[in-house]
């Protein structure tokens, strides 16, 4: 009775954690199609028109994530840890007299070749006497069988992404309990690496978002969402073309969803330009230059992180916000004197305007995302930014009073099922819908041929050899 009284509290607590996660994810697509519209406004109705300062300004404001190493107890461990990853304790001898060889022989991906060290008792004095007193009384007692345990052990080396969960597997629950925080940053990155890949991506991530900050300034909200979408596509090529895993690989159902969006943005492209003119040209290419930039940063980060809980995000977008404040201020003086962005302080009101933007629609609106990812499912928090598409055609129809063309919705379409369908292959490794079905329905057809026979052939074949007999008779 109290087994199920506890798997129904179980249940609905994990429903009410659904639930609360997908209510805040609705809230984030709500939250990124008024910051893009409030982006827009800045741009078009405010007349401040500097993609390049609010992309800088935003991005920058990630910083704040680096207050995570004052308040949150895990973080400032590692840094008090000399920023070095834990590292197990045990067979800690053996492992000195295996570090020379693995580096000489090159034993890192498979274990080692054996390897026999001497042991290291660590037996205290009493322990030795009475060791050594019973030893006395059994060679005494010849009767007494006695057990002698080798001096040398024979070691194999796991491979290092290996070892220390095998270790950890090994541990008693005291012990597990014991060593929690070793348990918690078991297998992740230390703060010193994460830095790294903050450095090593934060120049492409940059782009993507200037990008997409510059076709906002070229056309609407609704155009700019639906051609961004298209990163998903532009991922799976990427994939393909750089695999980190083997469910990289392409296959027909990447192809047809690729066609598919091919199609899509050829029609909303169309669109753009009969409705906005040249300009809408430029927007078209920003927002295709955006969705492909922002492919290769997550094919770079894939190929550097393996799974997803080997990496603080928040860290990382901390450390991307600082690097951003510290190497790319420069493009202020680059841009401002061949003169495709003059500097020039916004307002007031516009900085008003940008610092709500940066810390609700960049700073908050990405930890609200997370979390609703850990609530529900990181598919699910994928697939909730498809709802952006309909909400800014439905802000722009309404708010600015924009008229689409029936292209525009025709084509907006199978760019919406390509990103689905884009999202739930990347999700489900090496899942093939259309490989699969064409295989059933070629099969399907070839026992239709091969078993098709005449109507009596059955009959005519079993009445044959009574026919002979009865000649015979």
């Amino acid at each position: 009775m109290m087994n199920q009284m506890g798997s129904q509290g179980s249940v609905v607590n994990q429903k009410r954690r659904l639930v609360f996660g997908v209510l805040i994810l609705l809230l984030v697509d709500v939250i990124w199609v008024a910051s893009s519209e409030l982006t827009s406004y800045i741009f078009k109705q405010e007349e401040y028109n500097k993609p390049f300062f609010s992309t800088f300004a935003k991005t920058s404001m990630f910083i704040l994530y680096l207050l995570g190493f004052l308040v949150w107890r895990p973080w400032s461990q590692q840094c008090s840890g000399g920023f070095r990853r834990p590292h197990p304790t045990l067979f800690s001898d053996a492992e000195e007299c295996l570090t020379p060889f693995i580096a000489e022989n090159g034993y890192s991906n498979s274990l080692s070749e054996s390897l026999y060290v001497p042991v290291k008792f660590q037996d205290s004095s009493l322990d030795i006497i009475s060791t050594a007193s019973s030893d006395c009384e059994v060679a005494q007692s010849p009767k007494k069988s006695r057990v002698r345990f080798s001096n040398i052990m024979e070691i194999r080396q796991l491979p290092s992404n290996q070892a220390l969960e095998a270790k950890l597997s090994r541990m008693s629950y005291a012990a597990c309990k014991d060593q929690e925080s070793l348990l918690k940053t078991a297998g992740k990155l230390t703060v010193s690496e994460v830095a790294k890949i903050s450095f090593f991506v934060c120049f492409v991530w940059f782009l993507a978002n200037f990008s997409y900050q510059q076709a906002l300034s070229d056309t609407e909200v609704a155009i700019v969402n639906i051609l961004s979408s298209t990163s998903g596509l532009f991922t799976l090529i990427l994939a393909a073309i750089f695999p980190s895993s083997s469910s990289d690989r392409f296959t027909l159902s990447k192809l047809l969803a690729v066609a598919l969006s091919i199609g899509g943005v050829a029609l909303v492209s169309v669109s753009s330009m009969e409705s906005s003119g040249g300009k809408g040209t430029f927007g078209t290419l920003w927002s295709l230059a955006g969705a492909a930039l922002y492919a290769v940063y997550i094919v770079m980060i894939k190929r550097k992180v393996d799974r997803e809980g080997k990496m603080d995000i928040p860290m990382f977008f901390g450390f991307l916000g600082l690097f951003n404040l510290l190497f790319l201020w420069p493009g202020f003086l680059l841009l401002h004197y061949t003169g495709f962005e003059a500097f020039e302080l916004p307002s007031n009101l516009v900085c008003t305007y940008i610092l709500i933007n940066g810390l609700i629609g960049t700073v908050l609106s990405e930890f609200l995302w997370l979390w609703g990812c850990f609530l529900t499912s990181s598919l699910i928090g994928t697939l909730s930014l498809s709802l952006t598409i309909p909400l800014s055609i439905i802000a722009d129809m309404f708010l600015q009073k924009v008229h689409f063309s029936w292209m525009f919705f025709v084509g907006s379409v199978p760019v919406f099922l390509s990103f689905f369908t884009a999202t739930l292959l990347c999700h489900y490794n090496n899942w093939d819908p259309v490989t699969v079905g064409l295989r059933r329905m070629f099969a399907f057809i070839c026992r239709k041929k091969r078993f098709r026979l005449p109507e009596d052939s059955e009959q005519t074949e079993s009445l044959i050899p009574l026919h002979t007999l009865s000649q015979e008779d």
